[in-house]
């Protein structure tokens, strides 16, 4: 039922949203340039690598030895407005529809942080990751690491259709309100370490 779900919504969302898609890329280009997706590696289901797609919304800029500068000093107004709106995940429908995604799930971190995990946290990855999920739902980028993999794990053990329905539905009035897109000081969040529980 999950995955007949997220490949009907996905399906219909690229169709319907196509306009909004092209839209946004013209934008994109316009104001940042190219490439206008951003994508990266993430860790899926049974921590197994995919690549994930959004919409790119910071600058390439770089410091003089060639790394890019903070997230700080790249993202631009406009990028910060497609964050904020939620509106650079629309292309992450493409990974639901390919199976590397779900509507709802954990969100896909970064593969670095794989040996970070306790035990209890690698179990985010029993699942496939989400577009959105109780943890945004709860905070987003609000809230602790700590918080944050608490809130996936009960999804893990709780979830069902109806819980899902309603994950979407309070992401929408989130985005709405536009809580919990940063965490203080951060343009996101704020790398993971690890912690010490096992």
């Amino acid at each position: 039922m999950k995955r007949l779900t997220d490949v009907i919504i996905s399906v219909a969302g690229l169709v319907l949203l196509a306009p909004v898609l092209i839209f946004l890329a013209t934008l994109i280009k316009i104001n940042l340039g190219s490439p206008v997706f951003f994508k990266q590696v993430r860790a899926g289901k049974g921590a197994k690598p995919f690549m994930i797609f959004k919409f790119r919304t910071m600058l390439n800029t770089t410091e003089s030895n060639g790394h890019l500068l903070p997230d700080q000093e790249r993202i631009t107004p406009f990028g910060s407005f497609l964050r904020r709106s939620s509106l650079d995940e629309f292309p992450e429908l493409w990974n639901v529809l390919k199976g590397d995604m779900s509507l709802v799930g954990p969100r896909p971190l970064l593969m670095e942080y794989l040996p970070l995990y306790s035990a209890k946290e690698r179990r985010r990855h029993d699942m496939r990751p989400g577009i959105t999920g109780w943890a945004q739902v709860n905070g987003r980028n609000g809230i602790s690491w700590e918080d944050k993999f608490k809130y996936d794990i009960w999804y893990i053990e709780n979830h069902s259709f109806w819980l899902d329905a309603k994950i979407v539905l309070i992401t929408i009035k989130k985005v709405l309100m536009r809580e919990g897109v940063s965490a203080a000081g951060d343009a996101t969040m704020p790398k993971f370490t690890g912690n010490k529980q096992v």
